[in-house]
């Protein structure tokens, strides 16, 4: 198009009020509340004017403010069906909560609740209190609290324990979480000055003891909870270090990251430390993550002594990192689960814990599901991810649905950003929908979801 015409084609582009007031868009228009239809206009217009500045013939379509109305409409915010064998995907809101807790949600947000109140007593009362008596129970600690996060749990020990001071770790465990976030900046940030001990792949007891001095604030150990170092190998455990610390007259603190409660026992799940053992085992504070193999909502989770509990909750960062209402009330649903032993109805650890015949037979479900909606597929053998920084090492089995395309990474885009979001995986050419994540419910939805797709 030469440029003259071009701008005369721009120029001749419809206003906002003159398209308010076209008769073919008026059903259309009415169906949605004033602003919505005016940002709707304004995003077909843009396009229109940008598909004309490179140079496209193509200018308004009333079409695109069907498009932009519908997108306009959803909320950014929404529910995600999960077909990437990841059950703890942190881009997909890691845990699903269980019936208990999305319940307890529910009435705690519509209205009011007794979050800082003692009922009992009709005083101020501390939001941590529905959670430390289950807490308290489950892992043997003498006293908890609750932060954002368990990054948020970790700065706080450090900054009320050792700020101006010294912490000593093993050089093997300054990890890189998510984000590109690294935990000694977090570290950092607390005002402690870190001495790294031992060497990427071993360190011993003996490392630790040489770095304790005058200056030294406590001993921390992280779980390598998101890799794992293999071969030529040797790590001081926590019972060790707990004896060092305690000769010395020091705390030892433990970020555990991934926070299971009990035990997973299932096929390709390795070993993974509870909470109740590093407690067992002489740890002085553990921080942990609520998401993660617990189960929960977001939230970083502090057990330990009470007197070191209690320094934390008077410092002045504590504010600036605690919970609300919400976590408070999730969070408690969900450890209650654990205390009733009805732990298997906490949906991260049944989604890990599944029967491989139970996977085989939703994937031949959806097969059956997909061949009605004409979309070739066969039922493929697979390995899944644990996810959310936990559990590097394991490889749980599973059953995927494997669609081939001429794109499927083209067919998976469509698949995410359709009114039913479907998140999968691309791998050797096909689009492959893993059975672990997805509920049977869901089956005839996704189905239907990659039919319409993968004829376009």
């Amino acid at each position: 198009m030469e440029d003259a015409q071009r701008q005369s084609t721009l120029r001749a582009l419809p206003s906002i009020d003159e398209l308010l007031s076209r008769s073919s868009l008026t059903a259309t228009l009415a169906a949605h509340p004033r602003a919505l239809a005016v940002a709707a206009l304004r995003q077909a217009v843009d396009q229109a004017r940008a598909r004309l500045q490179h140079g496209e013939a193509r200018g308004f379509d009333e079409a695109d403010v069907g498009r932009a109305l519908e997108l306009l409409s959803r909320s950014n915010l929404r529910r995600v069906i999960n077909a990437t064998g990841v059950v703890l995907h942190t881009n997909l809101g890691r845990a699903p909560l269980a019936e208990r807790a999305v319940q307890r949600l529910t009435e705690v947000a519509r209205g009011y609740c007794n979050l800082e109140l003692d009922l009992d007593e009709g005083e101020r009362g501390s939001r941590y209190a529905p959670v430390v008596g289950l807490l308290r129970a489950l892992t043997g600690a003498e006293d908890a609290m609750v932060v954002n996060n368990c990054a948020a749990a970790v700065l706080l020990s450090l900054s009320a324990l050792g700020a101006g001071r010294e912490a000593i770790v093993s050089r093997g465990e300054l990890v890189e979480i998510g984000g590109g976030f690294r935990v000694p900046d977090v570290m950092r940030q607390s005002g402690v000055e870190l001495v790294e001990v031992g060497t990427t792949n071993r360190t011993r007891l003996a490392d630790y003891q040489a770095a304790v001095g005058e200056r030294t604030a406590l001993l921390v150990k992280v779980h390598q909870s998101n890799f794992a170092v293999v071969g030529f190998t040797e790590e001081t455990s926590v019972r060790e270090l707990s004896t060092l610390a305690a000769s010395r007259g020091l705390p030892l603190m433990v970020d555990l990251g991934s926070g299971a409660l009990t035990a997973l026992h299932g096929e390709g799940l390795p070993g993974e430390p509870t909470v109740v053992s590093v407690v067992s085992a002489g740890a002085d504070l553990v921080a942990f993550s609520g998401d993660k193999l617990l189960g929960g909502p977001q939230a970083g989770v502090i057990v330990g002594r009470r007197a070191l509990l209690e320094r934390l909750k008077r410092h002045p960062l504590n504010r600036a990192l605690r919970v609300d209402k919400l976590c408070v009330a999730a969070l408690e649903a969900t450890l209650e689960l654990y205390r009733d032993g009805l732990e298997t109805e906490v949906p991260a650890r049944a989604l890990l814990l599944q029967p491989l015949e139970v996977l085989r037979t939703r994937a031949e479900s959806l097969k059956l599901a997909l061949m009605r909606q004409q979309v070739r597929c066969e039922v493929v053998a697979t390995t899944g991810q644990v996810g959310g920084g936990s559990m590097p090492l394991a490889a749980p089995p599973s059953f995927a649905c494997a669609v081939p395309a001429r794109s499927p990474q083209a067919l998976h885009d469509r698949l995410r950003a359709g009114p039913l979001a479907v998140v999968a995986r691309v791998s050797d050419g096909q689009l492959l929908l893993d059975a672990r994540c997805l509920a049977d419910a869901d089956v005839d939805a996704v189905a239907l979801a990659v039919g319409e797709h993968a004829s376009c």
